[in-house]
């Protein structure tokens, strides 16, 4: 099985979260035009319950699979990878068929009692069965990182989205006729079919590798210790899981809780069911996943960190530990702030040629400059995780979370803020979280933030924003609309890359390390 470094790792992590992002935009795009915002409203409300379900089983698991293998790599722990998976798939499967099957019997009563829209049953009822698949792909998925060969984990996940892009279009466009609620189901058993999908590759992958192990790498526990190991292993990786699963729930609670208290909230406005549910699906189907574009470099990211970090942190290395945080925070920090920018300055062009709608626009300009505390936010997590402070991460992150919800009672509730409300409180909630995150990484480590990458950074992002701006407004007598927003976008990044090459804030010698392409900024570099 091919092992990558951190860089390469991360890099195809990156190369497959951003087709995947891309990609999923298809579908986020073409939905609200079957279904309307209402539908993609109905088609959001059982997502929340779903990701409590998802991380209460599942949340901490692949991040302890992926620590105990790669620790077994490293002849740090007893236990063979091999014995790792299978305990661990054992667990978690378990849990999640029985899960799985409660979701099912209960569905009338979360449906109308909890999510508080008796429409959303068949869509709930759609999701269920990817419950347990998850199950499974969340803990082959550890496996493979704890590898570090994140190949298994990219194809599995581009895979998955070609095949829901397809699904759930199409679903959602045969059940329509039967209603919206319809369609949205349609659409839920699409993303299902894409799970599958998704399950099935990394299967394969593992059934390929078992065949390429050599013997001699194949350990096993002695038979004596065998009973005693397994016991051990279990409370081993529930002693790594837990903390992390905790500190997930919190955070999928926390939205759960968001869902139901802006709901609640617009209520007590005096905005209508069906206007509060389109305004909340604008929100959370149109705008955060247009924001969150750049979480695939955070993820990947955050996913080739923990084992990295892991390796170091058992043998000890602390410089490189701090090597491997500067390369991560420096890649988040320089992908996303173009991000930021764009969204920023089109923000009201980009909705209405992407979602046709330009008014949804002042949500995105408003979250925007808050981006950058979302894109750093996921490194951190990741090492507090990796180092075994999960406990200072689910802190952090229920203190994020009384703060939102606190401010979306007070604000969404207020009829001059409305649906602001709960924008204004994910702002906060992001800068909040992140800021903890950063203190506890720094008394941890000792680590010492490079203030001067961050002054680099956004002076390049406000002289790009600039660029962008002055190319949209004096071009709108020369080109039309479609054409400037392709140019404008181009001229803003050319510059922004130019001043990030000039301040040295882009490290060739890291990108030439990345497959395929690395070849081409070896000889860029000169290295």
């Amino acid at each position: 099985m091919k092992k990558q470094t951190f860089i390469q790792g991360a890099m195809i992590l990156l190369a497959a979260g951003i087709i995947n992002r891309i990609l999923g935009f298809i579908p986020r795009i073409a939905l609200p035009r079957v279904i309307g915002a209402e539908g993609v409203g109905i088609y959001q409300l059982s997502y929340p319950f779903f990701i409590v379900l998802v991380t209460l089983i599942t949340g901490g698991i692949p991040l302890a699979v992926a620590k105990l293998v790669a620790e077994a790599e490293t002849g740090a722990n007893r236990y063979s990878p091999q014995r790792i998976l299978q305990i661990s798939l054992s667990f978690t499967l378990t849990l999640g068929v029985v899960f799985m099957f409660l979701c099912i019997v209960f569905a009338p009563w979360i449906t109308q009692y909890v999510l508080t829209d008796e429409r959303v049953y068949h869509t709930f009822v759609s999701m269920s069965p990817m419950i347990a698949i998850i199950a499974v792909s969340a803990v082959y998925r550890g496996y493979f990182q704890g590898k570090q060969n994140m190949m298994p984990t990219a194809v599995s996940s581009i895979v998955e989205t070609i095949i829901r892009i397809i699904c759930v279009i199409w679903f959602a466009w045969l059940l329509l006729p039967h209603g919206i609620e319809h369609a949205a189901a349609g659409a839920m058993l699409g993303a299902m079919v894409g799970e599958l999908g998704g399950m099935l590759v990394l299967l394969w992958n593992y059934a390929r590798a078992r065949k390429e192990l050599p013997l001699s790498k194949n350990r096993t526990e002695q038979p004596i210790q065998k009973e005693t190991s397994q016991g051990g292993l279990i409370r081993r990786l529930l002693a790594i899981s837990v903390p992390v699963t905790a500190g997930r729930l919190v955070g999928s609670l926390s939205y759960l809780a968001e869902t139901i208290v802006t709901a609640q909230s617009l209520a007590i406005a005096g905005i209508a069911k069906g206007l509060a549910t389109a305004q909340y699906g604008a929100l959370q189907g149109m705008v955060i996943p247009l924001l969150l574009l750049p979480g695939a470099l955070t993820s990947s990211l955050a996913t080739s960190l923990v084992p990295s970090l892991s390796e170091a942190s058992a043998r000890g290395d602390r410089a490189l530990i701090h090597k491997r945080m500067h390369q991560a925070l420096r890649l988040a920090l320089v992908t996303g702030a173009p991000f930021s920018v764009f969204m920023y300055v089109l923000a009201e062009p980009m909705c209405l040629v992407l979602y046709n709608d330009a008014s949804i626009g002042s949500m995105l300009k408003l979250m925007a400059p808050f981006a950058l505390f979302i894109y750093i936010q996921a490194p951190l997590q990741a090492a507090l995780q990796a180092l075994d402070r999960p406990g200072k991460a689910l802190l952090n992150t229920f203190i994020g979370a009384v703060i939102k919800i606190s401010l979306i009672l007070m604000l969404a509730s207020q009829p001059e803020y409305g649906i602001f409300g709960a924008v204004i409180a994910i702002c906060i909630n992001s800068m909040v979280v992140t800021l903890l995150h950063a203190r506890s990484v720094r008394m941890l480590l000792n680590f010492r933030f490079k203030l001067l990458d961050w002054v680099k950074t956004g002076a390049g992002m406000f002289i790009m924003g600039a660029a962008t701006l002055l190319v949209y407004e004096y071009t709108a007598a020369m080109f039309p609309f479609w054409l400037r927003m392709i140019l404008a976008p181009a001229v803003g990044l050319m510059v922004y890359l130019l001043i990030m090459g000039m301040t040295k804030m882009i490290d060739f010698h890291d990108l030439s390390r990345t497959p395929i392409i690395g070849s081409w900024f070896k000889r860029r570099s000169g290295k």
